[in-house]
């Protein structure tokens, strides 16, 4: 059993603060119990718009961000999961990359977001270099294993289905999942159908407004939410997750097990 926590809170574009930022929530999450600290999307850096000062902004992931960000992982002794954006060669774009480090401040596994949002009026693919489709990576912590992804992905079934595939018991989501009309429903609803269609935990950690619609959560197998948040501003919510409580609910609905498809890149 592991205990995993949510942080929510509202990055700006002054990365020393957001770091500062991350200090303070993992610290409290860390005080809660929790092994496993997931931060929202964009966690370095986030402007009023995807534009330029991302790309400008953006660094690789041996640079000073990441790095101050493994020596809090190693002071408060967690696996902490956070959004960057990734520098990449030309200095046009960045890809949109969630980071796992270790309680030894390594990496463990890392996440390009694969779906841009080019959607509700925005146009991240401007300057984000989609993601490589490959295997799902993951991690494990105390017998339960953990995948990634970002956002967007949410709409698309098949990305948190390729993670139950890769025998992830948790799916991380960290997401900016941006304000606008009926999008905290689509929110809670994505959030708790992930789960209960692929039968796994959905920690799901997102921004605070203004950029984000907070309501983080952990939602469990069977697609009830077991700790949450709603607009706070800067805040952290934890919940227990096993392997042994997949392995229950897969045997009482072997949705997995029974189904006569499977998930096949596009390209």
């Amino acid at each position: 059993m592991v205990q995993v926590a949510v942080a929510q809170f509202a990055p700006g574009q002054d990365k020393a603060e957001n770091l500062r930022s991350v200090a303070r929530l993992t610290a409290r999450a860390a005080a809660l119990g929790a092994g496993v600290v997931l931060l929202p999307e964009y966690t370095m850096f986030t402007a009023p718009r995807t534009d330029d000062r991302y790309v400008k902004a953006a660094e690789p992931l041996d640079g000073p961000f990441v790095a101050a960000a493994a020596e809090t992982a190693r002071r408060e002794g967690v696996h902490l999961v956070f959004g960057v954006n990734e520098e990449t060669p030309g200095g046009t774009h960045f890809t949109n990359t969630l980071v796992a480090l270790s309680p030894a401040g390594e990496g463990v596994a890392l996440y390009r977001k694969v779906h841009l949002y080019d959607a509700f009026g925005v146009r991240e693919s401007d300057v984000v270099a989609p993601g490589p489709i490959e295997d799902p990576r993951t991690f494990a912590v105390g017998g339960v294993t953990f995948g990634l992804q970002t956002c967007y992905d949410l709409r698309f079934p098949e990305v948190t289905r390729r993670i139950a595939d890769a025998g992830a018991h948790v799916v991380l989501l960290a997401a900016q999942w941006v304000p606008g009309p009926l999008k905290e429903e689509h929110w809670r609803t994505l959030v708790r159908a992930r789960a209960v269609e692929n039968t796994v935990y959905v920690a799901a950690a997102g921004q605070a407004a203004p950029s984000g619609s907070g309501n983080s959560m952990v939602v469990d197998p069977m697609g009830t939410p077991l700790a949450s948040l709603g607009e706070q501003a800067f805040e952290v919510a934890a919940a227990e997750v096993s392997a042994s409580r997949v392995a229950e609910v897969r045997a009482t609905n072997p949705a997995l097990a029974l189904r006569r498809f499977t998930v096949v890149p596009r390209g």
